[in-house]
């Protein structure tokens, strides 16, 4: 597992790119800068890895555009410390992200495949999750609830009820794609204000593979 002088500089490269697309936090673009991305991936895929592309991984997955990762993870306001379930722990790159935010990260993902994989693989890069869970995301994580934020990283047709109760009543946050798969969803931020008080906002069209249920 290499990471070179010349990932380094790819990586400041993808840096820069993401700067000039509006992307703002210093800790967001930081984390992007020190995580190989590369390692992630594929070998076949090892020379795109800096590019602002997603690409595929196992289980018919994708690793995520660089930007959406950033975008998402700038929505979410993360100070060390916090509390974040991510739903779709994928490649576990977005995992990484948080983990270097400083987020006690909680992560849920539905392929067993990529589950045994991610699970073995984040620790050797010195990534450690509070929780790798195998399960259903739709159902959230109810036993470690309330999240300060909650990462939803595939389409989801709607918004899963059980994600909006389990997050802190005073400015919780939940950032998810919506909308039906095989069309591009809408990035999605809620706010919860109290017990049943959100505020929403939409951010344009992304595009992700579809979140689904129902797999174990």
């Amino acid at each position: 597992m290499k990471d070179t002088f010349k990932h380094q500089g790819l990586r400041q490269q993808l840096v820069n790119v993401l700067k000039t697309k509006g992307i703002t936090n210093t800790n967001v673009l930081k984390a992007v800068g020190k995580i190989p991305r590369h390692l992630f991936m594929d070998s076949s895929f090892l020379d795109h890895a800096y590019q602002d592309k997603a690409f595929p991984i196992a289980a018919d997955q994708t690793i995520s555009q660089p930007y959406t990762v950033a975008f998402q993870s700038e929505l979410l306001e993360i100070t060390p410390g916090h509390t974040v379930l991510e739903i779709g722990t994928g490649s576990g790159y977005q995992t990484a992200v948080l983990c270097e935010l400083g987020a006690r990260v909680y992560s849920i993902e539905r392929q067993q495949e990529l589950f045994k994989k991610t699970s073995k693989f984040l620790p050797k890069l010195g990534y450690r999750a509070k929780h790798l869970i195998f399960g259903d995301g739709y159902k959230g994580l109810p036993e470690q609830a309330p999240f300060d934020s909650i990462i939803v990283t595939a389409g989801a047709p709607f918004v899963p009820k059980p994600l909006l109760s389990q997050l802190k009543h005073d400015g919780g946050r939940l950032v998810i794609p919506v909308g039906d798969s095989g069309k591009a969803q809408i990035m999605t931020l809620f706010i919860r204000k109290g017990p049943k008080s959100f505020e929403q906002y939409e951010f344009g069209e992304f595009k992700f593979v579809p979140l689904l249920e129902d797999k174990n």
